[in-house]
């Protein structure tokens, strides 16, 4: 009975691990050969060769990639984070119930819209020739046009407008599953609504916020389409240069090295949430 409820049990887990390894850990496994590979000329030298991760922090070009790209991550998820916050609050606490499918339906619209079509309309609002130019003039704050778009400030911009709306669903997630009481006993016990929030409202929805942060640092980090847009080629990040190295030079080890690092600094930015929820939870 035992050896047939495990031959049973394998049965369940072997298409799923069998998915695992022929999708995730051999595709892994071969982008990590190649980044210890070597490009001479046009010839692949296969080998244990740590050359092009030298590279990565000898060369300015490519570790300045790397710091841009944390730098517009990290910008991002934390305007993200101050912006999301004060509108999860609105919808869960200061709209009707009957209102708030609207008001979410509303705010996750973005999502429906290409997101191509998204960071050139962007460019658009952001350009010499743009609403906020042309509106910035007309009240006669400025003399001349801004030069916005093709600089770090449209990048973080079209990813703000993006990740907004999906850290206020998972922080409004958490919000409505807070019961009154816990606001009501802290100004019980003499807590100004400021100590209430800060005590006991924020640390119950740590969880959210950390999910959507965490969401929001993937998929910005990992993003090429609106820093090619909006950013231009002022300033590169890591999967600009990944392309780079792909479509103009070949450089197969290199862009491997590159890909390695990029999922190293996505899996510190996990382990460190899930500790810190861990700890959050004790």
């Amino acid at each position: 009975m035992a050896i047939s409820n495990t031959l049973r049990g394998w049965g369940f887990v072997t298409p799923a691990l069998f998915w695992t390894l022929a999708f995730f850990v051999a595709p892994f496994a071969i982008m990590v050969a190649m980044s210890l590979a070597t490009l001479e000329g046009r010839e692949l030298i296969w080998g244990l060769d740590l050359a092009n991760y030298r590279r990565l922090f000898g060369q300015s070009f490519l570790s300045g990639a790397i710091i841009v790209s944390l730098q517009i991550t990290l910008t991002v998820t934390l305007i993200s984070i101050l912006l999301a916050y004060p509108l999860a609050w609105i919808i869960a606490f200061r709209v009707p119930p009957r209102w708030q499918r609207l008001v979410l339906l509303l705010a996750i619209l973005p999502f429906w819209t290409s997101y191509v079509v998204r960071s050139y309309s962007w460019l658009l609002v952001l350009s010499r020739e743009g609403i906020v130019n042309n509106a910035l003039m007309s009240l006669g704050v400025i003399a001349e046009p801004l030069q916005m778009a093709s600089t770090r400030f449209a990048t973080v911009t079209g990813f703000v407008h993006f990740f907004v709306m999906l850290l206020t669903l998972t922080i409004f997630a958490n919000l409505v599953q807070l019961s009154p009481n816990y606001r009501r006993a802290a100004t019980d016990l003499g807590a100004s609504g400021w100590q209430a929030f800060r005590h006991v409202i924020l640390p119950l929805t740590l969880p959210g916020i950390m999910v959507g942060a965490f969401l929001t640092f993937v998929l910005c980090i990992g993003d090429y389409i609106t820093p090619q847009i909006l950013g231009g080629n002022n300033e590169l990040t890591v999967p600009q240069v990944i392309m780079v190295q792909l479509g103009r030079r070949g450089d197969f080890p290199l862009a491997a090295a590159l890909s390695i690092v990029l999922m190293g600094l996505v899996t510190l930015a996990y382990l460190a949430s899930a500790r810190w929820l861990r700890l959050d939870r004790v």
